[in-house]
């Protein structure tokens, strides 16, 4: 019947608790033994999920490697998440008893994590102090009954009797004996007559209180016995309780990352194609590179051909220059000669001037030769 009822629980969890915020992590537990190292609990990054459970007000995060639950804490208004580095954070559960440490991606993921919890701690802080608030409202008028309404746990000298509450025959000044002793007094009946049947009466009384103790200290033994027996039961109840517990956490994160899954399958899918269209085009890419090489190639072919070419054309230059330095130096003795052949141009020149004007001279005299000989 336990068994029972806490698979009704499970699945009723499993309805009531959704994911309200999902991130990708790595996760990492405290050494229990040195208390300073970090464990990895995923070889690679996994969904970690922040759960909330409308019925109890309870936020919880949960994270699945495979069907393993590797994180299943509920947060409280002492915890506190710790970022101790860009794309690294820590929090401490002591139910748990460890130190979950989480690796992000990008510090941004670390900084909406980091929001998230601050905001479902403040949460939890509100909803356990109105919780406390209604605790205190149902238990004030219990408080407010009278002592009498509260009975006393079962115990041996309540079911056999104390010292002072056992019935005797020589206690004559308890109430039992006045209202026994009453009873004759108002049936008028003579007092040996009175007498003798209180006696029988609590002898009888007496005979019925020793059954009724021996019949009690027999069921007390009994009880005792089946005490032990029932103990034993309750430990294999409490060990069958804890592993159905195990299970239950494992089933309500199972059915918690069961929208998560779907919601990344469909991511998963997106990503498909779009990484089926990214290679579609990185082939389209790698075509166009094999003839950009085979182009290079040509290029490469047209280059050496252009290098011994521009060699060739270098010597030629060389030759070329060898051959404009000689008509240069030609060129400059061309123009030493015609500077030297203008220089006796002018010499010419000037003497022919000179005969010239002598001949005008000449000439002249002649002229003036002629007129006076005229």
């Amino acid at each position: 019947l336990t068994g029972y009822r806490l698979l009704h629980l499970v699945f009723f969890s499993l309805h009531r608790e959704q994911p309200i915020f999902s991130t990708r992590a790595h996760v990492f537990q405290i050494d229990p033994n040195t208390k300073k190292n970090w464990v990895p609990t995923s070889k690679h990054a996994v969904t970690v999920s922040y759960f909330f459970d409308s019925t109890r007000n309870v936020y919880r995060i949960i994270s699945l490697d495979g069907s393993k639950a590797i994180i299943n804490s509920t947060i409280t208004p002492n915890m506190t998440f710790t970022k101790t580095s860009q794309k690294f954070g820590q929090w401490a559960d002591s139910r748990a008893n460890t130190v979950y440490g989480l690796g992000f991606s990008s510090e941004s993921n670390l900084a909406k994590f980091a929001e998230k919890f601050a905001e479902f701690k403040e949460a939890a802080r509100l909803a356990k102090e109105k919780s406390q608030e209604k605790m205190e409202l149902t238990s004030t008028p219990s408080q407010e009954s009278a002592p009498g309404d509260l009975q006393s746990p079962l115990t041996s000298e309540s079911i056999n009797g104390t010292d002072e509450e056992r019935v005797t025959p020589d206690t004559p000044d308890t109430p039992q004996h006045t209202e026994a002793r009453a009873e004759p007094s108002q049936n008028a009946l003579p007092f040996s007559h009175s007498s003798s049947n209180i006696n029988k009466h609590w002898e009888a009384e007496l005979a019925a209180l020793k059954g009724n103790n021996a019949k009690l200290t027999a069921a007390l033994l009994e009880s005792t016995a089946n005490v032990k027996q029932w103990k034993q039961q309750l430990a294999a109840y409490q060990e069958e309780a804890e592993r159905l517990h195990k299970r239950v956490t494992e089933l309500e994160c199972v059915s918690g990352q069961t929208t998560v899954i779907k919601s990344q399958k469909t991511e998963l899918n997106q990503t498909i194609e779009e990484l089926e269209s990214a290679l579609k085009a990185k082939e389209e890419e790698l075509e166009r590179l094999k003839a950009e090489v085979e182009s290079a190639n040509e290029f490469q072919s047209q280059k050496e051909s252009l290098a011994m070419k521009l060699q060739d054309t270098e010597s030629r230059n060389q030759a070329l220059e060898a051959q404009l330095s000689d008509l240069g130096q030609r060129l400059e003795s061309s123009q030493q000669e015609r500077e030297a052949f203008r220089k006796s141009l002018r010499s010419l020149l000037e003497l022919l001037d000179g005969k010239i004007f002598e001949l005008t001279e000449l000439r002249d005299t002649l002229a003036k030769l002629l007129e006076s000989s005229g």
